[in-house]
Formats: structure tokens, C-alpha cells, sequence
């Protein structure tokens, strides 16, 4: 994503595992406030990290939030039901799969079920 144009400061993260983090201000208040809210989540920041760098391969990105449906499958996983999700991705292919219900970041999630 590009500076706006409205930017007078940009700071720049890019944390030992690569994660990157880009913060954007048009004034010092703007700068203070948004350094101050990294602050707080920079724990989550990094969890959030150690979540997807542990995990399956990744589901494809999607601009929009995908559309969520209960299993009529009959896809069930040691969660319960599993959901069907569908997007697009950022190279505009459309995806499909059965979803695990256990929480986000859970350590014993199951595999997606690509739908081809």
C-alpha cells in the first residue's frame, strides 16, 4: 500500500521474522497515537505471526470477507461441523473450502477441505 498523500511521517517495522509494518501519520499527534496502538498490540502482532507461520498452507487472500455457510456436506472434523467459506483471491480466482470451527490460532485446528 502506498504513503497517502496527506503523509509527513512513515515509520517502518520489519520484525526477525520478517513480518512487515508500515505506520502512516500526517501530524506528530497522529504519529504519537499510532506508535502508542502498536505498542499495545505488538504482542498480538507477533502471536498472530507465530499462528500463520505454524499453520497449513495459507488460505488464498481474499479482498472481501468470504461468504460462510454451515456444512450440508456432512464434513466434520474432531471441532464439529465444519463451514463452507468462499472468496476471491487477490489475483481474482474464486476459492471454496470446508472450514474447521475451532477457534482462531488454536493449536490443534484441522486442515482445510479444498473444494476443486
Amino acid at each position: 500500500m502506498a504513503a497517502p498523500e496527506s503523509t509527513k511521517f512513515q515509520v517502518n517495522f520489519k520484525s526477525p521474522d520478517g513480518t512487515l509494518i508500515n505506520l502512516y501519520a500526517s501530524d506528530v499527534r497522529e504519529l504519537e497515537t499510532g506508535l502508542t496502538d502498536l505498542a499495545m498490540v505488538s504482542a498480538l502482532i507477533t502471536s498472530t505471526a507465530d499462528t500463520f507461520r505454524s499453520a497449513a498452507p495459507a488460505a488464498p487472500v481474499s479482498s472481501a470477507a468470504p461468504a460462510v455457510t454451515p456444512a450440508a456436506s456432512g464434513n466434520v472434523c474432531k471441532h464439529g461441523p465444519m463451514s463452507l467459506r468462499e472468496g476471491v483471491n487477490a489475483q481474482g480466482k474464486a476459492w471454496k473450502g470446508y472450514m474447521c470451527g475451532a477457534p482462531k490460532g488454536a493449536t490443534d485446528k484441522c486442515q482445510t477441505i479444498w473444494v476443486r
